[in-house]
């Protein structure tokens, strides 16, 4: 009896611990993806109203202001998709997986996110050739004279994070009970319950 409840408490413990150490892998990089997204924006609104109030007062802009404002699109648009990700806001097609339930619901989920992992992986692998062609050519920016190839950085690590992202939702459904859409985000929809159907039988059978 001592040596079975230790071996159960022993398995009990050890999803526990998986997801500690992915729950902890999960807030590291929530906290890059905000850092960068969020800093990209407040660096974006504070330097375009800077040159708004520059023209305004004293008729001259910040030069480059234009220039710095793409690249920052570009680096939010791509480190972006990791953070939709992470927070299960990502465009989804879910017609045949609406009318699922159960294990076959959530090993569709698995099979998804599996395939989009491997598509976000192969994504940042040739994002990460175009980033060194570029750097290959010494391109820069025109007015400020930036490597283009620090901007678009942004590709391969705004992939890779969703990536990780993607796995770790596999990771969460195969040591969890519910169906997790993202790590931290469970199963929002549920089927209709019993009594629901059972009232609407009474209700039409109480109109006859």
């Amino acid at each position: 009896m001592t040596q079975s409840s230790s071996s159960s408490g022993e398995r009990a413990k050890r999803p526990n611990g998986v997801l500690r150490a992915l729950n902890t892998l999960d807030r590291i990089l929530g906290i890059i993806e905000r850092v960068i997204v969020a800093g990209s924006i407040l660096v974006m609104a504070a330097l375009m109203s800077a040159h708004v109030v520059g023209n305004l007062l004293f008729q001259q802009g910040i030069s480059g202001t234009y220039e710095v404002t793409e690249m920052l699109i570009v680096i939010i648009t791509f480190v972006g998709v990791g953070y939709a990700t992470r927070n299960a806001r990502h465009i989804s097609m879910s017609a045949i997986y609406d009318q699922l339930g159960g294990h076959l619901r959530k090993g569709l989920l698995i099979i998804i996110c599996l395939g989009t992992a491997v598509l976000m992986f192969y994504f940042a692998y040739k994002s990460a050739e175009y980033v060194m062609t570029i750097y290959g050519r010494g391109r820069a920016s025109a007015s400020l004279h930036i490597p283009l190839w620090i901007i678009y950085l942004a590709l391969p690590v705004g992939f890779t994070l969703a990536g990780v992202q993607y796995l770790l939702t596999v990771a969460r459904n195969l040591v969890s009970q519910d169906i997790y859409r993202s790590f931290n985000e469970k199963e929002a929809y549920s089927e209709v319950p019993d009594d629901l159907d059972t009232s609407g039988d009474d209700d039409a059978s109480r109109g006859a």
